[in-house]
């Protein structure tokens, strides 16, 4: 790592520490030649493939400002977006995987939506799954439904334990 004030190529690392988000290392340098210290942070990048074949870096600030559309008038607040959006970061990054399609990243948004505001899932899954007609959202409310009657009988089972 070269010392960004006198481009001497050789910096000593003196602590080594996990960013917040835990996808982040921190490291405090050095420069023996000038004396200077500095701060690089080390992250490895996660790429999405899009429809298109194009392929950029993972942002989770678009998807919440994606999610944040289909939240429109809905009691959601900044706070709930932002922890979503880390949701789905770590979910796609436990997978271990470099590059992810876009279409993962649509589907690992659609769980912890569905669980913060079913409006605001029912709005998403539509324009992400391109829903055509009325047939298309009776089938999905019809899922929404039996989904949340499988978690009751679960959390019932739970109870009866």
């Amino acid at each position: 790592m070269h010392c960004p004030f006198c481009q001497n190529p050789d910096t000593k690392v003196v602590d080594t520490r996990v960013g917040e988000d835990g996808y982040a290392i921190r490291r405090r340098r050095v420069c023996p030649k000038c004396s200077r210290r500095f701060t690089t942070v080390e992250t490895a990048t996660l790429m999405v493939i899009k429809r298109s074949g194009n392929v950029e870096p993972f942002d989770r600030d678009k998807v919440i400002t994606g999610v944040r559309k289909a939240c429109q008038g809905r009691p959601i607040r900044e706070e709930d977006l932002k922890q979503l959006g880390q949701k789905v970061e770590e979910d796609l990054r436990s997978r271990g995987l470099a590059q992810i399609p876009s279409e993962d990243v649509g589907r690992a948004i659609l769980k912890p939506l569905r669980d913060l505001d079913e409006v605001a899932y029912m709005r998403f899954a539509s324009v992400y799954q391109e829903f055509n007609n009325l047939e298309d959202f009776e089938n999905a409310i019809r899922e929404l439904r039996s989904q949340q009657e499988r978690e009751r009988q679960s959390e019932q089972g739970k109870q009866g334990k």
